[in-house]
């Protein structure tokens, strides 16, 4: 149990709250509202995007993404949008960039969830869409609109690469995928005022949709919008969700493994020094995205061994609390 868990169940929350330094306060505000959440509400993901991710923040536009994690590779491509009504060369096409940001994250999740939920790659948008990213606290309306409608745009046409060898979830797997997320473009679009609407539904691609039947991993949805406007403390959530309760054994992860999922990656035309001071500025940046996604996995364990050799990852419970799988089963 997470040490500022334990605090609150030990003191209550308002003794606990007087007993915690200033900077801990964000964290301690998340612990104490999920430790009350009554809501057992789950989300599913794809397990290629535990072990990978988009990046946190804008790439140039022409720029592809690519993230190694031991066994598992995703290359993400950017795609292209028509600058003319009907196109007619190469030339009459942009490219709009991958997608990036948390915004992307939760309408990923969105689709990925919904499809699993209904088993059926048709997934509903319109108000549906509307309404989750409301409780993830992502409004589309005013200053956001054009930013969620940007990253919508940008997961329906960018195209992903998946290369996996070894060994997925117990069994030998070695292969590779290649396709889009959807197979129509993700539209969101002002509703005469009214607001902003998506269309009706849109279908995840059979590739996509294959992968997430045969590998889905379950998240708590509480604990994902205690985190929603923080990408780095939403892949560790999802990273922790997916290793922890398979673990058999305390299991090291180094720095340089932490920093190549997480980070920006050792580039191939830098050198040792600015690499090690790259890593240095990772460390602290990292260190509070951890505590963020600790502080919405209660029954992680996880334990920090020094500045030189990472993390220990222990077997754990799952993330969704045991409390509320009871309360459902």
């Amino acid at each position: 149990m997470g040490e500022l868990h334990n605090l609150i169940r030990t003191h209550g929350r308002d003794a606990a709250r007087r007993l915690i330094d200033t900077d801990d306060v964000p964290f301690f505000q998340i612990a104490s509202n999920l430790i009350a959440e009554e809501s057992n509400d789950t989300g599913i993901t794809y397990s290629g995007f535990c072990l990978t991710s988009l990046p946190h923040r804008r790439l140039p536009d022409d720029r592809p993404w690519v993230r190694s994690n031991g066994d598992m590779s995703l290359l993400i491509e950017p795609g292209r949008r028509p600058k003319v009504k009907n196109p007619r060369s190469a030339d009459d096409y942009a490219l709009l960039g991958v997608p990036y940001g948390a915004k992307a994250r939760l309408i990923l999740l969105y689709l990925q969830t919904m499809a699993l939920r209904n088993n059926s790659p048709e997934v509903e948008l319109g108000r549906s869409m509307n309404d989750w990213l409301d409780r993830m606290g992502i409004s589309t309306g005013g200053s956001t609109y054009k930013e969620v409608r940007n990253q919508a745009e940008r997961l329906s046409r960018c195209k992903l690469t998946f290369d996996y060898g070894g060994t997925v979830r117990g069994k030998q797997a070695k292969g590779h995928t290649n396709d889009t997320i959807v197979r129509h473009a993700i539209d969101l679009r002002r509703d005469d005022g009214q607001g902003m609407l998506w269309d009706e539904r849109v279908q995840l691609s059979e590739t996509f949709f294959r992968l997430l039947k045969e590998h889905p991993v379950p998240v708590w949805e509480p604990a994902i919008k205690a985190i929603a406007g923080k990408s780095m403390a939403i892949d560790i959530y999802i990273w922790l969700a997916y290793r922890l309760h398979v673990l058999e054994k305390p299991t090291p992860v180094s720095w340089a493994a932490i920093y190549d999922q997480f980070g920006a990656g050792r580039l191939t035309d830098e050198g040792d020094d600015v690499y090690r001071s790259r890593l240095r500025a990772f460390k602290p940046e990292f260190r509070t995205a951890l505590r963020y996604a600790l502080s919405g996995y209660e029954d992680a364990r996880i334990e920090e061994t020094d500045d030189r050799h990472g993390l220990i990852l222990h077997p754990s419970p799952p993330p969704v609390p045991e409390r509320l799988i009871a309360r459902s089963a």
